[in-house]
């Protein structure tokens, strides 16, 4: 089979591989629709988890089974299903801490295009079927679809970090396709005033379909100062990080509210430290909560998800700005997040 590839740091191509096999619990999988996403970018282009050669890129798919395992109870060839980025072995000791995302160590549950070969080929492996994947919907369109295996998880993850609650002042930095869906999910979760922080039109205009109550542009002036000025000087209550090199945990901690919580969901690609100012975080006693988290995965987080589109909840087919037919068409995609024209929130490529 044949797949798009991270040769070595800061270089791609198209490669050939033995198509996968399903192992008894395992699935193969088909590529009916896959995105890139700027984590790929991070990936490829910063080195940002280390060197990989002629790993397949992609963790971003919805696609149809073509095998299954001979002890997997409810998928079988021909059903077509959503495939979530993190896809941990859920027979591991993380399980009972209550991390699956960490299954087997740090970061390990994200096995596409990390530890082994991702979505953007022919066939793709999936472990642990019955677990880690979920049937979709044949009225649920491939463009909404492929957003929930890492856009909505993530994003909403953000949100759930944040302890976000009604009536919450909340502050997305960063409104691409995951800033988007923390927005939306903020709104879904009862937040009172969102405050989206971006530049791009586009970006805006669906930040404000899902709910962002203001927008704050750095082309206006210092988005710190900003943010206290709509706040009257008493910072919000939870930040959502989801975008942004590691300084922007600085300004994630001025902003936030003695009390608050700071919820990263942003890959930090580069760098070495991330800062945090003594004076507001109260020389470390501000009581201002840090966290970051990798999203969720699994069935059950998919099926939840599906659940919200499938109900009008939300419509993340929304951020699709940019959809290519065929599989050769994935490096343009890719290309596109890396260059992140004032166009585009996400390319989606429909595989068949």
């Amino acid at each position: 089979m044949k797949g798009f590839a991270m040769l070595k740091i800061g270089e791609t191509g198209w490669i050939e591989k033995e198509k996968p096999t399903a192992g008894e619990y395992d699935a193969v999988v088909k590529p009916l629709a896959v995105s890139p996403c700027t984590s790929d970018i991070h990936t490829v282009f910063e080195g940002g988890v280390g060197e990989r050669h002629n790993m397949m890129l992609g963790h971003e798919a919805v696609g149809e089974v073509v095998e299954v395992g001979d002890k997997v109870k409810d998928f079988k060839a021909g059903d077509r299903v959503v495939v979530p980025a993190i896809t941990p072995d859920w027979n591991t000791r993380e399980i009972q801490n209550g991390r699956h995302q960490h299954s087997g160590g740090m970061l390990a549950g994200w096995k596409f295009s990390n530890i082994k070969d991702g979505v953007f080929a022919e066939f793709f492996h999936v472990n642990n079927a019955d677990m880690n994947l979920a049937h979709l919907p044949e009225d649920i369109p491939l463009e909404a679809a492929v957003m929930i295996t890492d856009m909505m998880t993530t994003g909403f993850h953000g949100t759930e970090m944040a302890d976000v609650q009604f009536g919450d002042t909340v502050a997305v930095i960063g409104i691409g396709p995951v800033g988007l869906m923390a927005v939306a999910s903020a709104n879904l979760r009862g937040a009172g005033r969102i405050i989206a922080v971006g530049s791009r039109p586009v970006c805006i205009d669906v930040a404000q379909k899902y709910g962002a109550t203001d927008i704050v542009s750095y082309k206006n002036g210092d988005t710190v100062e900003q943010i206290m000025e709509l706040t009257n000087g008493n910072g919000v209550d939870a930040t959502i990080i989801a975008g942004g090199s590691v300084e922007i945990a600085s300004s994630a901690v001025k902003i936030t509210a003695p009390n608050g919580t700071i919820a990263n969901i942003n890959y930090f690609g580069s760098g070495d430290n991330v800062p945090i100012p003594r004076a507001e975080w109260g020389c470390g006693m501000a009581h201002k909560t840090i966290t970051g988290g990798l999203c969720p995965g699994g069935r059950v987080r998919m099926e939840k998800l599906v659940e919200l589109i499938k109900y009008n909840r939300l419509d993340p087919a929304l951020m699709a700005t940019h959809v290519f037919k065929g599989l050769d068409k994935v490096e343009e995609a890719l290309m596109l997040m890396k260059d992140k024209p004032r166009d585009l929130i996400k390319p989606v490529v429909l595989v068949n």
